[in-house]
């Protein structure tokens, strides 16, 4: 399974940004995961699947995987679609939504 390089994206219960900004190389699983029938556990003897590199650059995690000759896929990110919110339009008298309190 080739690697992935990807940005990952904002966690969902926050709203800040950190870790948003880096790239990630992770590399591909080579040997399937496995149960333990003892605890149901999930686990693997590949080692490899477990590291995660971060690059600045989608260009520098590319310029890694070539330089090592290691296959890899980039998975392009969506662009966020923000839209400002002003505070004083919860107060506004053509208000199409019912004041709630």
């Amino acid at each position: 399974m080739p690697a992935r390089i990807y940005r990952q994206s904002k966690p969902a219960g926050q709203s800040g940004l950190a870790g948003t900004r880096e790239w990630v190389f992770e590399y591909g699983q080579s040997v399937p995961h496995k149960q333990s029938a003892l605890m149901g556990w999930t686990g693997s003897a590949d080692p490899q699947s477990q590291i995660h590199l971060y690059f600045d650059s989608r260009e520098a995690a590319e310029a890694y995987a070539q330089r090592e000759h290691i296959a890899y896929v980039v998975e392009d990110t969506a662009a966020r679609m923000r839209r400002p919110k002003v505070y004083a339009d919860n107060f506004r008298y053509d208000r199409i939504q019912n004041w709630t309190h």
